[in-house]
């Protein structure tokens, strides 16, 4: 069972994350802060050595979250091209998928903590890098498996459609329009069965 302060620094982290990651490092105050835990600036850094650390605690947290939903996608079919189909299919409703996160991690982390904050920055590569890892090892499987060819290495397609997909996140993020996820998606879709086919 978890000790009182294990729980608080629980509540905490999984109250500030979507707060962090709509504001950013640097548009979060500490009254955000409060106002959302309802705990003073003493509570909450009585569990955090300092705004950084509690940063870098919520993005692990949403990252987590993302991860996690992307292994269970990746793992809910049995043939490569379904595992990278259903890839395609979540990131058309990623929007919803990500309300509670207070947006996408990786697109908000990653643009906010650029010449903000080096470890934010270097957690957020980090996480796109194991999210292009996870896609190559499953067009790396197939591959071995007799189940599809490729042109280009595995990573290389694994780099090239995540690119495609975060770049439909972010037009999508800023103009609100979700035709740049359905139509993006559509498009990567059609692209993996002539690829794969």
């Amino acid at each position: 069972m978890a000790s009182k302060a294990e729980r608080t620094t629980k509540y905490i982290i999984e109250t500030v994350a979507p707060i962090f990651n709509k504001h950013g490092y640097v548009g979060t105050s500490m009254s955000h802060l409060t106002e959302a835990t309802g705990l003073t600036k003493g509570a909450i850094y009585g569990n955090f050595e300092n705004k950084e650390a509690l940063a870098l605690a919520a993005f692990d947290y949403n990252r987590q979250i993302l991860l996690e939903k992307i292994d269970h996608v990746l793992n809910s079919e049995e043939k490569t091209i379904s595992k990278i189909q259903a890839l395609i299919a979540f990131h058309k409703q990623y929007d919803v998928f990500t309300i509670e996160l207070g947006g996408c991690p990786i697109l908000n982390t990653g643009v906010d903590a650029q010449h903000n904050n080096n470890l934010l920055a270097a957690a957020n590569k980090e996480t796109i890098r194991e999210i292009e890892g996870k896609i190559a090892l499953v067009l790396e499987n197939g591959a071995n498996n007799g189940e599809l060819r490729l042109s280009v290495p595995p990573l290389q397609f694994a780099k090239q459609l995540y690119t495609m997909i975060q770049g439909a996140i972010a037009l999508f993020t800023m103009t609100q329009d979700r035709k740049y996820l359905a139509n993006t998606m559509a498009y990567l879709s059609h692209l993996v069965n002539r690829e794969f086919n």
